[in-house]
């Protein structure tokens, strides 16, 4: 538990000190948000602030995770490590995203294939190196079945789970992305999830097969440092929101919102919560099946069901107030976490047992 503590507090100090010395930085070499035209004229007043500063958690959380070793003496997992590559890859894929923004000074970065394949690429690696690795139990840092609360039905075998676990990434990241499109909105929705994957890894290692073969163990490898990841970045989101809330004075990026979407796909892949992972990030799923639905339908008759997507944007035009919305759409986050969290812990109520 110490390591938890140690890395959200170092991870936190240095995302609020580290945020405002990036903002000086960044608008001194001209890193300004480029704004969609298409986009509610509401954002135009938003061009030109400084953007990339998912950098600034992403380093955080690493240092912090890092230090929290360091001090407690403590190796790190190959869980936890393959958690924070996942992060820190899609992190450098979004990184040279924002950064061809800011060079061609337009809305529009990597090319979609491009940006694709670093997805895929850093994905792979990181489903194949989860299913590496047993530790002396025969325990790998992913399991290649289903999950939701634990594995469930028949081994997928190693090329199925990667596929799966592609989708999973690729699915979340986008989805992240989709949903940063308003002050502080993706980082205060990330941070709820973030707090139930601390929660979650801390009773996995309470309840875990590794100890003690009890009712309903858990065989997962490394509970609690995966419990020490989600703490260092929840510490460094909550440090960025500090800035990053409205009105922001500065973004994400792509470098924070596929990081982030990341780090939320391997926390449930080292959990064994696959499925559980679509309740907790519930926001973020709704927003993504928005722009889904608005897409398709727009297709098929030529008519649009909402009047922008993402779904956020929607409420901008119906004349919402943007501090509204991202409140609003906070609370609806924290609503999925809520039933996510008592879905996990139906199992162990009482009268649970058979």
């Amino acid at each position: 538990m110490t390591n938890v503590l140690l890395a959200a507090a170092v991870s936190l100090l240095l995302a609020l000190l580290g945020t405002p010395l990036a903002i000086r930085l960044f608008s001194r070499r001209g890193y300004g948000q480029e704004i969609r035209e298409e986009g509610p004229s509401s954002h135009a007043g938003k061009r030109g602030t400084p953007t990339m500063g998912g950098t600034v958690f992403l380093v955080s959380s690493i240092v912090g995770y890092a230090v929290a070793h360091l001090v407690t003496w403590t190796p790190p997992t190959i869980s936890g490590a393959l958690v924070i590559f996942l992060m820190a890859g899609l992190g450098v894929v979004g990184f040279v995203d924002d950064f061809i923004k800011i060079y061609k000074q337009r809305s529009l970065g990597l090319r979609s294939g491009a940006k694709m394949a670093g997805q895929v690429i850093v994905g792979v690696v990181f489903a194949v190196g989860a299913t590496r690795f047993p530790n002396h139990y025969g325990f790998t840092p992913a399991s290649t079945h289903l999950s939701f609360l634990r594995d469930f039905g028949p081994n997928l075998g190693p090329w199925v789970f990667v596929v799966l676990a592609l989708f999973v990434i690729v699915a979340m990241s986008n989805g992240v992305n989709l949903t940063d499109g308003l002050d502080g909105l993706a980082t205060g929705a990330t941070i709820l999830v973030l707090a139930a994957y601390v929660i979650i890894g801390n009773w996995q290692f309470r309840q875990s097969c590794t100890a003690d073969l009890i009712f309903h163990c858990y065989p997962v490898r490394d509970p609690l440092d995966i419990g020490v990841v989600a703490a260092a970045v929840l510490g460094g989101c909550i440090g960025f929101l500090w800035w990053n809330a409205p009105p922001a004075r500065i973004f994400m990026g792509d470098t924070g919102s596929l990081a982030l979407g990341g780090v939320l796909a391997g926390l449930a892949f080292t959990t064994q919560t696959i499925f559980l992972l679509a309740v907790l990030s519930g926001l973020f799923v709704l927003i993504s099946l928005s722009v889904v639905v608005q897409v398709g339908f727009f297709k098929l008759t030529g008519k649009r069901v909402l009047k922008m997507a993402p779904l956020q944007h929607h409420f901008e035009l119906m004349g919402w107030a943007e501090t509204t919305i991202v409140i609003r759409f906070w609370i609806i986050a924290a609503l999925f976490v809520a039933v996510g969290l008592g879905v996990f812990y139906v199992e162990w109520m009482p009268g649970a047992k058979t």
